[in-house]
């Protein structure tokens, strides 16, 4: 069967895999999630190494200026939009100290949607969720489990029941790692790729 194909090549690529995005402190991830929007992970480790380093509580991020905060994310995209986004979701926190298990809560967040909360509640809370990320959507497609006309929020759909539930956030997580380093969406591997003999892309 294809999926257990897809579970055994994953497993051997990832054994472990992590989130790449640095935290710590609950706070920390939701907002480097947001940030991570259009932009790489290690592009957001950048910036926020020293903001988080320098302002590590959520009072001291909530005494930043707009403008203050601007000077540190310049270098991330649309960073003027998410600084708006950064300073709300600050002020909101500040009002309970901490990132609650609520994905309803999450969304209503400005920046913050579908997939963020996913990121957030299954790496905080190892709720059985599928963050649909750009690597995620592209490898689905590639590697069968979905089509070429569906949207995001089919794809969830789709990858929830392909995979048991108990292994979303960990498959999830590898899905994101493949396409990042291996099945990316130019130049992939695919060469070396033991899961070429079901991708789809293949014949183009």
């Amino acid at each position: 069967m294809n999926r257990d194909l897809i579970i055994k090549e994953l497993d051997l690529l990832f054994s472990d895999p992590k989130c790449e995005l640095e935290y710590t402190r609950d706070y920390e991830l939701l907002l480097s999630v947001m940030l991570s929007a259009q932009t790489t992970d290690k592009r957001v480790n950048i910036v926020t190494r020293e903001l988080y380093s320098k302002y590590d509580t959520l009072e001291k991020l909530d005494s930043l200026s707009e403008n203050k905060l601007n000077e540190y994310l310049k270098s991330i995209g649309f960073h003027k939009t998410k600084s708006k986004y950064f300073k709300t979701i600050v002020s909101e926190l500040l009002k309970i100290g901490y990132v609650p298990n609520d994905r309803d809560f999450l969304e209503k967040l400005p920046g913050v949607g579908r997939k963020t909360a996913s990121v957030v509640l299954g790496q905080l809370y190892d709720e059985p969720s599928f963050a649909v990320d750009t690597h995620v959507y592209r490898t689905s497609k590639r590697l069968g489990i979905t089509k070429e006309k569906d949207d995001v929020l089919k794809t969830e759909i789709k990858l929830k029941k392909y995979f048991d539930k108990e292994t979303w956030n960990r498959v999830n997580s590898q899905l994101v790692l493949f396409g990042r380093y291996y099945c990316t969406s130019k130049n992939p591997k695919c060469d070396t790729c033991n899961l070429k003999c079901i991708c789809k892309n293949k014949r183009k």
